[in-house]
């Protein structure tokens, strides 16, 4: 293993994989790049090794894990799914959209996965270097984002390694990510209703392409990562909706609202969500005490941006 307190610098080619993989077998940590933001990777079936996510994060017990499959074939191992769940693996896998699954009995993961829930959140990401790394492994790997509980999400190698410090073992270094915000979480009930859990990259509008009207039904628990009020958190006050801004706040511009940093002068949503993580990182370093951002439109992927900000902005 590394030296105690150094993280390790993969590269995304044969040998820095193979070492990633021989990490993640010995049941310790990777921060890996998915299409969405880098995850903290551990074999999901290792109560020890899930249990080190936990800790490096300073995570919530009660908060359940992503879990990422290498195909539909690994997912029905540990799933059950019914007709709306094949639908949506057909449209959206692989891709940014996770799905809160009942749990089969014989699944045999970690407990602390699902946090004492009967029902299990999958994902098949996209993202080549991730989908690599899982066909080296014979089990799936349990990630959420690879940062500290509550923090900004790292879409960035130095985003992760900034924030876990010498907490995780190994990296690999792929560069920025293309989604910039966490997958879309939809739990399938077993009346055929659907929720949204958590907006991301697949929109309300595409689900209900597949499924029809969303129900709002809850568990009145936390059923997946990305409920809890307070999250991504950049370490200073934000304020939303600015179109005015004080001296002490870094100010977070879109389209015509240039700002210090703009996450889309030409008023791109998806290139803003993109841009997100990375502004919260540089605003949350910036001299500025505070932090302001400009109105973002509630509409397609500007929903999980707004839901991102609303929870950035929590007390």
């Amino acid at each position: 293993m590394a030296r105690k307190n150094v993280t390790e610098q993969l590269q995304p080619n044969d040998a820095g994989l193979a070492r990633a993989a021989e990490i993640l077998v010995s049941g310790h940590l990777v921060a890996v790049p998915t299409e969405t933001v880098y995850g903290l990777a551990a074999r999901a079936d290792a109560a020890e090794a899930v249990a080190r996510i936990y800790a490096a994060k300073g995570r919530p017990s009660f908060n359940p894990l992503i879990v990422h499959v290498k195909n539909l074939t690994q997912a029905e191992m540990l799933a059950r799914f019914d007709a709306n769940a094949r639908k949506l693996v057909e449209r959206f896998w692989p891709g940014p959209l996770t799905m809160v699954l009942p749990l089969r009995d014989d699944a045999g993961l970690a407990p602390a996965v699902s946090a004492g829930l009967s029902t299990i959140a999958l994902r098949q990401p996209a993202h080549p270097t991730m989908r690599a790394l899982l066909d080296q492994l014979d089990f799936p790997l349990a990630a959420p984002s690879a940062n500290r509980s509550e923090a900004v999400s790292p879409t960035k190698p130095e985003h992760a390694m900034a924030s876990l410090g010498g907490r995780c073992p190994a990296v690999v270094c792929d560069g920025a990510t293309d989604a910039g915000l966490e997958s879309t979480i939809v739990a399938l009930r077993d009346n055929g209703a659907w929720s949204l859990l958590r907006p991301g990259p697949i929109t309300k509008e595409q689900l209900e392409a597949e499924l029809g009207p969303e129900a709002k039904t809850t568990s009145g628990k936390v059923e997946s990562p990305g409920q809890l009020a307070k999250h991504y958190s950049p370490g200073k006050p934000v304020r939303l909706n600015a179109l005015q801004v004080a001296q002490d706040e870094f100010w977070i511009g879109f389209g015509e609202v240039e700002g210090d940093y703009n996450l889309s002068p030409i008023s791109d949503l998806n290139n803003a969500a993109a841009r997100l993580y990375g502004a919260l990182h540089l605003a949350g370093a910036s001299e500025k005490a505070c932090i302001a951002v400009a109105p973002i439109p509630d509409e397609g992927i500007g929903q999980a941006i707004n839901d991102r900000l609303s929870r950035a902005a929590a007390k």
